[in-house]
């Protein structure tokens, strides 16, 4: 039989029926549970255009279908009238090895796990009463971000910080779409010093959040870091947090926030331990409304295999 195709406008009809959030609470679970077989990430660099692919697949033990993804990042192509994410996803059966589906979602699927992703770490380590959210950063996922964390908190204050202040307005502009009002300040110490949930979505390769900025009380929810390269946050703010929790400890060690600290011998593996262990009730998060917590989230194969998986479903 051959393999079905369906394209991104298919795929995000269908999207809005998906509880994602619960979804990808329950593939962290299964993750962290040693219930999903997940190979290393593989990576290809484009460096003199600004561009990346990375390939992610896996499959929950047990299921019917496991999912292989191919994602693009190539970060100059706004100048040229594209989209700057892109990629596909193929749904394949456990049980013949064939593909059974083709998800040309052109990047949707992954933006829209990630962001679920950050409202899912938002739940469970924000403070209870989220006075102001600080979003660093100014393209697709600090507006989805935005979006999915009404899901967790009914705070509606945000403060955002970009390297272009023209692409912070229009990205300030499009959150307020979402019925927040938003405020662009001139510096990342200033959303610090405004925000105790603070979400970071750049590909930076060098600390924008320092740990003198950040205030007791604060959760900070790190999403650029999926490569060596890259880090957004301090690694000595990361050593001197109450709670660091990680989606993957396979991958954060060698890829995510958590590699920096590791590598600059401020932390062990053991002073981290993963966002599903929280879910599945096995480890605390926040203890007290003082801590400071963080997620490091690199994006794991779990994730692409729920969202693709439920999607389909909801095709079929």
């Amino acid at each position: 039989m051959a393999a079905k195709v369906f394209t991104r406008d298919q795929i995000m009809a269908v999207l809005p029926d998906v509880d994602l959030v619960s979804e990808i609470a329950s593939g962290f679970a299964a993750y962290s549970a040693g219930k999903v077989d997940v190979p290393p990430v593989g990576e290809l660099l484009f460096p003199e255009n600004r561009g990346e692919l990375h390939i992610k697949y896996g499959a929950i033990k047990g299921e019917d279908r496991f999912v292989i993804k191919v994602a693009t990042g190539f970060f100059d192509n706004p100048t040229l009238g594209l989209p700057p994410f892109g990629g596909c996803m193929l749904v394949m059966s456990q049980k013949t090895g064939a593909v059974e589906a083709v998800l040309l979602e052109e990047g949707e699927l992954t933006n829209h796990r990630t962001a679920a992703a950050g409202a899912l770490a938002a739940k469970y380590l924000a403070p209870k009463t989220v006075s102001a959210i600080g979003i660093i950063g100014s393209g697709v996922q600090a507006r989805l971000q935005a979006d999915y964390l009404r899901q967790v908190t009914d705070c509606r204050t945000a403060y955002l910080w970009a390297r272009d202040a023209g692409k912070a307005k229009a990205a300030a502009a499009d959150i307020t779409e979402f019925g927040f009002n938003v405020t662009v300040t001139s510096s990342v110490r200033e959303v610090c010093e405004n925000s105790n949930l603070i979400v970071t979505t750049t590909p930076a390769n060098s600390p924008l959040v320092m740990k003198n900025m950040v205030k007791p009380g604060t959760h900070i929810t790190a999403m650029g870091s999926d490569s060596p390269a890259k880090g957004e946050l301090d690694p000595a703010l990361l050593a001197s947090a109450d709670v660091v929790a990680v989606d993957s400890l396979s991958q954060c060690k060698s890829s995510g926030e958590l590699h920096h600290a590791l590598t600059a011998g401020l932390m062990t593996e053991t002073d981290a331990l993963e966002l599903g262990t929280i879910i599945n009730g096995q480890t605390a998060g926040r203890k007290t409304e003082n801590d400071i917590t963080i997620a490091d989230l690199t994006g794991v194969a779990v994730q692409d295999i729920i969202i693709a998986c439920v999607v389909l479903e909801k095709l079929e």
